[in-house]
């Protein structure tokens, strides 16, 4: 029993959002971001109830309509003839973990081969056709599955191709994904493509949150009764969501109100048409669903609301929001009978002049004093407050040697179910990437005996051959970071910063997964668990303290300790340590410090972890024991410099020249 839409506690941009797009799927379909535990899956699925029955052909297993079929359907041609049902409107739940043959259908290749039939196994898209298609942890779906979501909701169709024998059928739906931002964000390319988004956090007021687990008690003692009670509600719902519809045709979308869209899209800067477009679309949605026959001003701010917020992402690290003083002062300005303000000057008492510089020798209250250069050489510098990282900048692409077998990403080569052709090999089941050339190589020498007299080739089942495909796959960054005294300069320690910052906004291109251990002090510490959310690894590195001794061993052995446990949690996602220090190491007296950072560093080589290190060390004087640490790990070594993309060209430019 699917708990009442209606009965959703507060939400209200949420369920407002889903029905909009229920009204009007040309909207594109809702994001919804926010934290576990705020009823995100709940009002989903409650959604699907409210939705008006469907009237489909009989026996259609791609739920084509009995007034106006798919003219290419599959399962067709249908006629007049043909028996109607009619049913509820279905809600498909994608899972994470789906693969592409799941979501789109698949061929049986080798029965298009050897039988000439053209079979096909409809996938997760004919099922959503005329309802919805929700995707929890959106977020966590590979990139090209999304990309293929997106492109089916936007063009209404699915395609499945496979060596020549392809198949469409009718893909219209309702899209919703629902995420957790603290695991990782979707790339603004595809977030850009979701038509609304909203943000959804648990209510702060007491009796709200009394309410919620109030009426979860009740429909958890009784469902069914709980049900009924809101079955007048709900039907009234499902009833507006219809004349709503039907409604939507007759919505005129004046020049006035499109040019309010058009301001306010101009008025947040936010890249392409496509912002316009869904405003507009989502603007008349709402228009519909209030009962008017016209867009209003009040239609254009809701939509407003709920399309830019995603939009306006300038970085990846930047949280989705919208300033409302903006929206209302684009609106305004928009308004053809409102007249240009004034344009006077400033008023005599010179009040908008700017305050007073302070003078040239005035210190800054906030700088602190740089460390003397014995505190720095010893490693015994006291704690120092955190600064801010360095301007962030293209990062050269590090990876692990090899071929892996990971979540598909952009950092390391692995063998995938997308990319470049690298050979064949005989299937170990169904075939899903069918290698044409070696498949007639290994058919060839068997025609004669096969009794072949004519044109063509007899092919068998033992001639197949599958396809394999090398890609890019995603790994584990763990970024291993000195945070001690001996990393130098408030300026220097800025420069490593950015430098790592600028390392985590390429894993967030890449889809890796990130960590972050830090060491300093007396010991090491784990400052974020591997996860998806590079935001929150960003955060973490902003607000990090320096100062103290280096306990690099104590670092090395904490980046151990949680390389062993990820292998256990995701044995397929290889690592790469990103070790970030300038190689000293310091702490009590006595004791062979650096010794036994470089065991532990051979605990990892040992393991075959693959390494960076990242040499931060600085001065006229330069002791190379970052480069004697690398060595040890059976890593390569980059200065701090070395890691920008440009840096690469610019190296690779220089060898050409003088050759």
């Amino acid at each position: 029993m699917t708990y009442p839409f209606g009965a959703v506690v507060g939400m209200d941009d949420m369920r407002l959002a889903l029905l909009l797009n229920a009204v009007s799927p040309a909207v594109g379909g809702v994001l919804v971001r926010g934290e576990k535990g705020t009823a995100k899956s709940t009002t989903v699925r409650a959604l699907a109830a409210v939705l008006p029955p469907v009237a489909v052909v009989a026996g259609c297993r791609f739920a084509c309509d009995p007034v106006a079929p798919d003219p290419g359907c599959p399962d067709g041609p249908h006629s007049a003839d043909d028996r109607a049902l009619t049913r509820p409107a279905r809600l498909v739940e994608l899972p994470v973990g789906a693969s592409e043959d799941r979501v789109v259908g698949s061929l049986d290749l080798e029965r298009a081969l050897t039988e000439g039939v053209k079979a096909f196994e409809p996938g997760l898209l004919a099922a959503a056709h005329r309802g919805v298609l929700y995707v929890d942890e959106v977020n966590l779906l590979h990139d090209h599955l999304v990309d293929l979501l997106l492109d089916a909701a936007a063009m209404g169709t699915a395609y499945v191709e496979r060596e020549g024998v392809s198949v469409r059928h009718a893909a219209r739906f309702l899209l919703v994904g629902t995420m957790n931002p603290e695991e990782g964000e979707l790339r603004p390319q595809l977030l850009d493509r979701f038509g609304l988004t909203v943000e959804v956090a648990a209510p702060r007021d007491a009796d709200l949150r009394a309410e919620v687990v109030r009426r979860r008690f009740a429909y958890d003692a009784d469902p069914a009764g709980f049900a009924q009670a809101w079955a007048d509600e709900e039907a009234a719902l499902a009833r507006r969501i219809a004349d709503a519809r039907a409604r939507l045709p007759r919505v005129v979308l004046s020049d006035e109100a499109l040019r309010q869209v058009t301001a306010v899209c101009a008025a947040f800067d936010v890249d392409g048409l496509r912002a316009d477009l869904v405003t507009a679309r989502a603007a008349i949605a709402h228009a519909a669903w209030s009962g008017r026959d016209e867009v209003t001003e009040d239609d254009v701010r809701v939509a407003a609301r709920l399309a830019l917020p995603h939009r306006r992402r300038r970085n990846p690290f930047d949280a989705p929001g919208l300033d409302e003083d903006t929206l209302d002062q684009a609106l305004e300005d928009s308004r053809p009978d409102d007249p240009e303000p004034p344009t006077d000057g400033p008023d005599d008492d010179g009040g908008g002049a700017p305050p007073p510089e302070a003078p040239p020798s005035a210190p800054k209250a906030d700088q602190p004093s740089a460390p003397k250069a014995d505190e720095r050489d010893s490693g015994q510098a006291p704690e120092r407050a955190a600064v801010a990282p360095g301007e962030p900048f293209r990062a050269r692409r590090l990876e692990v040697p090899g071929i892996g077998a990971g979540a598909a990403g952009r950092r390391s080569k692995s063998r995938s179910e997308r990319g470049r052709v690298v050979g064949s090999q005989r299937p170990a089941g169904t075939v899903t990437r069918l290698h044409l050339t070696d498949t007639v190589r290994a058919a060839a020498p068997h025609q004669v005996a096969r009794g072949r007299t004519g044109p063509g080739l007899r092919i068998r089942r033992e001639d197949l051959r599958q396809s394999l495909l090398e890609g890019r796959e995603g790994n584990l960054v763990l970024f291993v970071v000195d945070a001690s005294g001996s990393m130098g300069s408030r300026s220097r320690m800025t420069a490593v910063k950015g430098a790592v910052l600028s390392l985590l906004l390429d894993a967030y291109q890449r889809r890796d997964k990130v960590g972050l251990v830090t060491f300093r002090g007396t010991g090491a510490e784990l400052a974020l668990p591997p996860t998806w959310s590079v935001e929150a690894a960003a955060a973490r590195l902003t607000e990090l303290p320096t100062g103290g001794r280096t306990p690099l061993a104590a670092g090395l052995l904490r980046a151990h300790e949680t390389l062993r446990v990820e292998r256990v949690r995701d044995p397929q996602r290889r690592p790469l340590l990103v070790v970030v220090t300038d190689g000293r190491a310091t702490g009590a007296r006595g004791g062979d410090h650096l010794g036994r950072a470089h065991a532990a560093a051979g605990l990892l080589a040992a393991e075959g972890t693959a390494a960076v290190v990242v040499d931060c060390e600085s001065g006229p004087v330069r002791l190379g024991l970052a480069g004697t640490l690398g060595a040890v790990l059976g890593a390569e070594t980059l200065r701090l410099e070395e890691l920008a993309a440009d840096a690469l060209v610019a190296t690779v430019r220089g060898a050409r020249e003088a050759a």
